[in-house]
């Protein structure tokens, strides 16, 4: 059975109601981790400090902030999920995209996704793929899984999909593919662009926007 044909417009129609909680006040503090507030060693007898600090010049929201939310996160997010940048993301959406295979989902909030996006993404927010939103199991058949008869998803013909935010201290796309795996969308078919937009803008690739001009 061929993949029936997904665009923005559906897969947003399955969305449904949803949103991200308000990031946190910056007068927290901006860890490395939840747990690292720094980073520490000696060289040629020589100690060093690595911290992180407030990056309010940057043009992606959510890239620099308290910790939590704002967290460094790991290159590997899931065994079996493969990380890539960005010669694999556009040979990705050159190839499999273009062939309808698969799709580049943003997971940042609408208003982020409406201001600056990869060309070619589909905004599919971090919430709205969480356990306990009711439109979930809408917006996985829309990702091409399938009933298996017994209540649960078949996800043998869904899309691969590449998963991306703000940057690589955000937790949104790493959160998105923890929720795919727990719906059972297998390890092989997940991408983790960590870079994120931040990444797409400073290597000065195309980015588009939704929002009206003023």
């Amino acid at each position: 059975m061929g993949k029936a044909k997904i665009t923005a417009a559906a897969l947003c129609a399955a969305l449904g109601p949803g949103g991200i909680p308000a990031a946190a006040v910056f007068a927290q503090e901006v860890r490395i981790t939840p747990l690292k507030s720094d980073s520490t060693f000696t060289v040629n007898d020589r100690s060093f400090t690595i911290t992180r600090g407030q990056v309010p010049q940057m043009p992606v929201p959510d890239t620099a902030g308290p910790c939590p939310p704002a967290c460094l996160q790991p290159l590997q997010v899931a065994p079996g999920v493969t990380t890539i940048a960005e010669l694999e993301l556009l040979t990705f959406l050159e190839t499999t995209v273009s062939a309808g295979d698969g799709l580049l989902l943003d997971a940042r909030d609408p208003a982020d996704f409406a201001a600056a996006s990869i060309p070619g993404a589909v905004n599919v927010p971090r919430a709205t793929l969480s356990p306990d939103n009711r439109y979930r199991g809408d917006i996985l058949r829309a990702l091409g899984a399938t009933p298996d008869g017994s209540g649960d998803l078949d996800f043998s013909t869904a899309r691969t999909l590449a998963i991306y935010a703000a940057g690589p201290v955000s937790p949104d796309a790493p959160h998105t593919i923890s929720d795919l795996l727990d719906a059972g969308y297998p390890p092989e078919k997940l991408l983790f662009y960590r870079g994120g937009l931040q990444a797409w803008q400073l290597a000065a690739l195309t980015v588009q926007s939704s929002q009206p001009p003023d």
